[in-house]
């Protein structure tokens, strides 16, 4: 059966719901960052990591999901069938690749993005970080004024958008509560049975 490589509370979360909402048989193998066993199916070091049944492998989250949707297509996880549909799937994922989740990286990684060794500095890029990562929520709020999902129906793009959510609730003080839109989000993934099935994994792992 296809494994899925993860690692707690990262970004390897949307693939590892989207395979339980799949329905479909699948292993999970939780890993540590820089370990001989994920190094030895990414040399990037980096979850997640699909190994489907043949040997092949495949990286990027993004990539994942976009996989795990033209094979289950039973799951109905696409957010719709027509060419617009289609395209919103790759606007959302793009967004949550592209814009979302580096925006994190900053808070979580200040010392990337200075040569200072001073504390005050890399506070100073914590906080740029926390505010490019409020733009970004003030922006996925917007569009879901009148949704319940990110797309027309729920899809892995909501799976997608679970992690960097959760992300956001630890790193901002405020929390995500004066996105309305989002927190309701948050709390209808977090309600989903195959989600708490997920996570109770996850953090016994």
């Amino acid at each position: 059966m296809p494994t899925l490589f993860y690692h707690a509370g990262a970004c390897s979360l949307a693939p590892h719901i989207v395979l339980e909402w799949t329905g479909t048989p699948y292993e999970a193998v939780a890993v540590e960052f820089g370990s001989p066993e994920l190094l030895a199916v990414n040399p990037a070091g980096a979850v997640p990591v699909l190994r489907e049944d043949d040997g092949w492998t495949l990286t990027q989250a993004g990539a994942i999901l976009h996989h795990l949707v033209r094979k289950h297509p039973q799951a109905d996880l696409g957010g719709g069938d027509d060419l617009h549909a289609s395209a919103e799937f790759d606007r959302w994922s793009s967004f949550f690749t592209g814009d979302l989740h580096p925006a994190f990286f900053p808070v979580f990684t200040p010392r990337r993005y200075t040569t200072s060794r001073e504390q005050a500095d890399h506070d100073a890029v914590q906080e740029a970080g926390r505010k490019l990562v409020r733009k970004r929520l003030a922006q996925l709020d917007a569009h879901l004024e009148g949704r319940e999902w990110v797309l027309d129906r729920r899809s892995a793009i909501d799976a997608y958008a679970f992690p960097m959510l959760r992300w956001a609730m630890k790193v901002l003080p405020e929390g995500i509560s004066g996105w309305a839109n989002v927190q309701a989000l948050h709390d209808r993934i977090a309600a989903d049975p195959a989600v708490q099935t997920v996570l109770a994994r996850e953090e016994g792992a």
